[in-house]
């Protein structure tokens, strides 16, 4: 029988919760070993913040970032144990991206988790506490979302800057920006306008300085060819060659967030037979939905849920 081919979507900020992947823990190991490896290196309990919270704490991008970012390496490491050679291409929503680029092969989890708890410091600090703020617009196309944007840039700056399917964009920022690109929005049209529990303007041109900083860090990284192909956020495309896939990655913090091209591509393109969306939550598989509703995503974030999708594999 030939084996069925596997695309891989790896959530990032925004699904992580309390208590994840507990069940998948105790019946697999790598997640906890994978967990442990990364508390060593972080220097606190990484497992006990998952399980425990508070759930104040892990919204907090410093402590976000790694736990997502654990959490997909650890879960595709599962699935890889069990279905190995299957996956034929990958990509990842922001922060997943790194996910993407350590189960491809491109860089090691000792080598991501620093760097991504960096990521996590850097952007956080981006702008003072009470002066950045995204926020989700629900109803409008992309184009009147970065014409919104555009209408109320001035000194203060707002932008269309996550793609995440048709008539849902996230608009990030200078607060009193954002709040305004809200009330404009409603007056256009758009179903909802509503400020995101965050206070990092993320993929936003304040995010510039961060992503300087960090394309120092990632030129002091050892990164290797991915074994599979990434479809990577800034441009919804595949790197042609290291060099391209290092330079888009270093823009990444301050760029959009393409998703809703990044997975036409990844079904035009590749034609999986099955997508997967290991780590907590179901995010990706919501907006999977939105985007086309042809194809069916299996999230892996319990027992029940992983045999569901290796089902869909056999």
């Amino acid at each position: 029988m030939t084996q069925k081919s596997v695309a891989v979507l790896f959530p990032g900020q925004g699904s992580q919760s309390v208590g994840m992947l507990s069940a998948l823990a105790d019946a697999y190991p790598a997640i906890k070993d994978t967990f442990a490896a990364a508390s060593d290196a972080l220097g606190y309990d990484l497992w006990a913040l998952a399980q425990e919270g508070p759930e104040e704490t892990i919204k907090q991008t410093q402590f976000t970032q790694p736990l997502m970012y654990a959490s997909g390496v650890a879960v595709y490491r599962v699935w890889n144990q069990l279905v190995p050679g299957a996956t034929t291409v990958m990509a990842g929503h922001s922060l997943g991206e790194f996910c993407a680029l350590t189960a491809s092969g491109a860089l090691t989890f000792e080598q991501g988790l620093p760097l991504v708890a960096e990521r996590a410091r850097l952007m956080a600090g981006s702008v003072p506490e009470g002066e950045g703020g995204m926020a989700a617009v629900l109803g409008l196309d992309d184009d009147a979302v970065v014409a919104v944007c555009e209408s109320v840039t001035g000194e203060r700056i707002v932008e269309a800057v996550n793609f995440n399917a048709p008539g849902q964009v996230a608009i990030s920022g200078h607060l009193d920006a954002v709040e305004k690109a809200c009330e404009v929005a409603k007056e256009q049209g758009a179903r909802k306008a509503m400020m995101l529990p965050v206070s990092v303007p993320n993929h936003s041109a304040l995010m510039q300085d961060a992503g300087a900083s960090l394309a120092t860090i990632i030129d002091n990284t050892d990164f290797k060819a991915t074994s599979v192909p990434v479809i990577q956020n800034t441009e919804a495309s595949v790197a042609e060659d290291s060099g391209q896939m290092l330079g888009w990655l270093k823009q990444h913090v301050y760029r959009p967030v393409r998703w809703t091209q990044s997975y036409q591509l990844l079904l035009s393109a590749y034609s999986p037979d099955v997508v997967i969306e290991p780590g907590p939550g179901k995010v990706l598989t919501g907006l999977a939905k939105r985007i086309d509703r042809g194809t069916v995503v299996h999230p892996i974030d319990t027992p029940d849920a992983l045999e569901k999708a290796l089902e869909a594999v056999r």
